[in-house]
C-alpha cells in the first residue's frame, strides 16, 4: 500500500528543519536500510535547496514551493514543484565536473542527487511550473 504526504512552505532556506520532519513520517515503519533513508533525506534536502537558492532566487519569499513524497513497498519519489526559469538538468549533469574532480565548495549538489537517485528529471508542467522528480528503489 502506498503512503503520500504533502506540504507547502516559502521559498525560505529556515523552513529546511519542518522539511525535514514532515519527511520524517514517511518512514514509518522504519526502512530497514538506514542508508537509504539517509540517501532519501539527502535527496530532499539537495532538491530543496536548489529549488530555494536557483529556480526561486528572483522571487518572493512566500512564492510557494509545493512537495509531495509517495513510498511505495519498493520506492519512494518526491515531487517539488516549483516555479522560475527553465533550466535543462541533464544538460547541466553533462557539464558538471564528476564529484571526485570538483573541489569547489558550490555546484556539487546536482551530482550528489544524480549519483543517489535512481531516477532525476526536472520537467515543465501543463500548469507552469517545474516539477523536480527524484525517484529511490529500495
Amino acid at each position: 500500500m502506498d503512503t503520500k504526504i504533502y506540504l507547502k512552505v516559502n521559498t525560505d532556506l529556515n523552513v529546511y528543519r519542518e522539511v525535514l520532519s514532515w519527511f520524517d513520517q514517511l518512514n514509518q515503519p522504519p526502512i530497514q536500510d538506514k542508508k537509504i533513508w539517509w540517501q532519501c533525506q539527502t535527496l530532499l534536502l539537495e532538491g530543496f535547496t536548489n529549488i530555494v537558492e536557483h529556480a526561486h532566487k528572483n522571487l518572493p519569499i512566500e512564492t510557494p514551493i509545493e512537495i509531495e513524497a509517495v513510498r511505495s513497498p519498493h520506492t519512494i519519489e518526491i515531487r517539488i514543484w516549483s516555479f522560475g526559469q527553465p533550466f535543462d538538468l541533464q544538460k547541466k549533469l553533462r557539464e558538471t565536473q564528476e564529484l571526485e574532480e570538483n573541489n569547489q565548495a558550490r555546484g556539487r549538489g546536482l551530482k550528489i542527487m544524480d549519483k543517489l537517485a535512481d531516477h532525476l528529471s526536472y520537467d515543465l508542467m501543463p500548469n507552469q511550473r517545474y516539477c523536480l522528480f527524484i525517484q529511490k528503489f529500495y
